[in-house]
């Protein structure tokens, strides 16, 4: 005798070819509703857009060629009277930076480009100024027993680039080797020194504050090499009050920080004690009898 399903099993299989199909579908379209959902928030900020006009969003300040130029809706930032992003302040000015590392850029004050010495002068004790005495040759300048030597203008706050050379044969020990030095409105001095394998007072090594502050690391190169100097300076000065506000030096030797922004005060300790504060200054480059080699000077006022 053939048999037959029962009614409940004849029902089950065309129950579960529905459900089947049922997730199949689900999962066929669960990408498109995922990109959907990733969607949501852009097409959200796109209709915001056109509802403020062209495209454009609420507080934006365009150029003329469509860029975002800035913003005029953000928070104040403190202490100034901008906005973040504010679109009305001013552009910094441009400046061409030089042809190479170290060259000076457009807008410095060239103290010597190789050729002569007309930026600078002696001055004798009685305050009689004449040209530099210094060696200029083969694009350098190089001290040797003439005196020290400063420039004709007078200089506050500045950014000093200078590159030097102490002698390749070593002569003398501590500080009666390649001995010079870097003196801010004559008084305040950056050492000149050799300081490669030369043990002196830390104080007066090269790149210190002479007298009263070492570099944090000595990144001296050998006798004989050329070194740089990148020093920005701010002279101490008198505020309201009538008492003395620090400067500060921050000099990096060889493009290392050596020097951290270490205030400069009324005083200084290179030749004599200073009590008061001037606005400006010559730069002076010390002759202490040993030949060192100089080129490729400039500053920037700040």
């Amino acid at each position: 005798m053939k048999k037959y399903p029962t009614p409940v099993l004849w029902l089950k299989a065309p129950l579960a070819a529905a459900m089947l199909c049922f997730v199949t579908l689900l999962i066929a379209g669960y990408p498109a509703q995922l990109t959907q959902g990733q969607q949501s928030q852009p097409n959200q900020e796109a209709q915001a857009k056109a509802a403020s006009g062209g495209g454009q969003t609420q507080g934006q300040v365009l150029g003329p060629a469509g860029e975002v130029w800035g913003f005029s809706n953000l928070a104040e930032i403190p202490g100034t009277p901008w906005r973040i992003h504010d679109a009305n302040r001013p552009q910094p000015r441009v400046v061409s930076a030089g042809d190479a590392p170290g060259a000076a850029p457009s807008d410095a004050i060239v103290l010597f480009d190789g050729k002569d010495l007309s930026k600078w002068a002696l001055r004798s004790r009685d305050g009689a100024i004449s040209d530099a005495p210094w060696a200029v040759h083969d694009g350098i300048f190089e001290s040797g027993r003439a005196g020290s030597i400063s420039t004709r203008e007078k200089f506050g706050d500045i950014q000093l680039h200078i590159e030097f050379a102490t002698p390749v044969k070593v002569v003398g020990n501590s500080q009666g080797r390649g001995n010079s030095g870097v003196i801010f409105m004559g008084r305040y001095e950056i050492q000149v020194l050799d300081s490669y394998n030369n043990r002196t007072y830390a104080d007066g090594m090269a790149a210190s504050i002479y007298g009263e502050w070492p570099p944090l690391i000595n990144v001296a190169r050998k006798p004989g090499e050329w070194q740089t100097y990148d020093i920005m300076f701010h002279g101490p000065r008198v505020g309201a009050d009538g008492k003395v506000q620090p400067g500060s030096l921050t000099v990096l030797h060889n493009g290392v920080l050596v020097q951290d922004h270490v205030p400069v005060k009324g005083d200084a300790t290179t030749a004599a004690m200073f009590k008061s504060v001037t606005p400006k200054g010559p730069l002076v480059l010390q002759d202490h009898g040993n030949p060192v080699r100089y080129r490729n000077i400039w500053l920037r006022p700040l």
